[in-house]
């Protein structure tokens, strides 16, 4: 084979050869579409030729694009601290929503039952753990996902009648959504705890932190959070696990209106500290809310095949796709590759759960895992190349890149935005999700942090479904 060159495609196993050989050649890494089923090549290919216009343009790739516009477009400020059973209509003393696509009592995780039995608890519905268990088991109790609410919350999500709310406008668009105020580490009902140091806790955010806040936010006029996570990706931050910067950059906007709010308040030293000093991740309930105000403006858009949202219950991996609305497509969750705490291991993670991969539907959090290298090792990942190989892989399965969110350690390009479900299919390629590890058993907490992604099964029937419902 002298003087001749090969180029090899995607087979790896002949690589050694030609070196063995020392033959010239090019190595190519291509995977066929979908992974090579002819059922799923199908689907794509007549999306591709029968979803077109008059002109012959994609229908599809028409109502991604004023997706992606109107996500970039998007302007999230934080306006209020609002209490939950103010903003969600018919809410009572018997309701609680939770993170993830609906789910029984019966069949959700120890960390999901132990939140549940701590809401009860914190709302004066329990007194013990065999009172909330009896209460849940006695049907009295209405429940189901956050995001029907235009709400969100980390991990077990817990919402209920009492607790304290970020108030987030999309002012582009006028449309709101609503988070939790982060309770800080240790033992926090997010993770299943549920004892009385956890239920203290919440009982301080919602009449001691919740009622300066307000005040707070209503003397500045309202902070813009798209400008602080701007900011906050060229200082290290991807606003899922590591939310350093942002947490601070949201204080020096609040600092002085705060500082005002508290005056003469025996708790103000305990109120500027919890924002400033002891809550790394204060900021990432607020990204939450942000990007949940931005996302839900593209749902319901005809022929859009965008990601609207992405969460989990500790059991299932739930997506909803702009033009399927609010249809849930679920999965088992899949447990993280993570990196655990000294003293656990795999053997002791839940699956993955929270409503927090909201913020990897709008291109932060895991798909701008390259802006923050202190967040590698910490998630698990080999190295910070690692990191900037997710970042760039991620813009295969992207409507195209915001660069109104610039990643300064990759050129400034900006974050991947508008994870497309055909794309997705196409490579083979799935969301990367920054995430906490919860202890399987209800009350542990936090065990490690790792990189997760959603199950393909999940993409493929959101894809089928999508088929069936334009294809004639």
């Amino acid at each position: 084979m002298s003087g001749q060159n090969v180029i090899n495609l995607g087979v790896d196993s002949f690589l050694h050869a030609f070196e063995k050989n020392e033959i010239p050649h090019v190595n190519l890494d291509w995977k066929p579409p979908a992974q090579g089923d002819t059922e799923l090549i199908n689907i794509l290919f007549r999306l591709a030729t029968e979803l077109v216009d008059e002109k012959g343009d994609s229908l599809i790739d028409k109502a991604n694009n004023e997706a992606f516009d109107k996500m970039r477009a998007g302007q999230p400020v934080l306006k209020r601290i609002r209490y939950a059973h103010e903003v969600i209509p018919g809410m009572t003393k018997k309701s609680i929503y939770h993170a993830g696509p609906p789910i029984a009592w019966e069949e959700m995780c120890g960390p999901m039952q132990g939140a549940f039995i701590g809401a009860l608890k914190y709302e004066g519905l329990a007194k013990t753990d065999d009172e909330a268990i009896k209460l849940m088991q006695s049907g009295e109790i209405t429940y189901g996902p956050n995001h029907y609410n235009q709400c969100v919350g980390p991990m077990t999500g817990m919402i209920s009648y009492s607790m304290p709310l970020f108030e987030v406008e999309n002012e582009t668009y006028g449309n709101k959504a609503y988070s939790t105020i982060n309770e800080g580490i240790g033992k926090v009902m997010r993770f299943g705890a549920n004892g009385t140091e956890v239920i203290e806790r919440l009982h301080w955010l919602e009449k001691v932190l919740a009622p300066a806040l307000d005040k707070a936010l209503i003397a500045s006029g309202g902070i813009n959070l798209k400008n602080i996570m701007s900011q906050a990706l060229t200082m290290g931050d991807e606003m899922h696990q590591r939310n350093v910067a942002a947490s601070l950059l949201f204080y020096r906007q609040i600092s002085g209106e705060l500082t005002e709010a508290t005056q003469g308040n025996e708790h103000a030293k305990d109120i500027v500290e919890f924002v400033a000093k002891k809550n790394e991740q204060f900021f990432l309930n607020l990204a939450m809310a942000a990007t949940k105000a931005i996302a839900d403006t593209v749902r319901d858009i005809p022929y859009c095949t965008v990601l609207t949202a992405m969460s989990r219950n500790g059991v299932n991996f739930g997506i909803n796709v702009s033009s399927l609305g609010k249809e849930w497509f679920e999965a088992p969750c899949l447990k993280p590759n993570a990196l655990y705490f000294p003293g656990y291991s795999e053997a002791d993670a839940n699956p993955d759960m929270g409503d927090s991969a909201i913020v990897e539907c709008y291109g932060i959090g895991g798909m701008a895992m390259g802006a923050a290298p202190a967040v590698v090792r910490f998630v698990g990942a080999e190295s910070v190349y690692e990191a900037f190989k997710y970042t760039e892989s991620m813009r295969e399965i992207a409507t195209g890149l915001n660069n109104d969110l610039p990643i300064p350690t990759m050129d400034f390009a900006g974050v991947a935005l508008g994870i497309d479900i055909r794309k997705v299919v196409a490579t083979g390629l799935l969301p990367i999700i920054n995430t906490g590890v919860a202890h399987k058993m209800a009350g542990v907490g936090q065990v490690g942090a790792g990189i997760v992604t959603p199950p393909m099964a999940i993409m493929v029937s959101a894809l089928k479904a999508f088929a069936a419902r334009y294809l004639k």
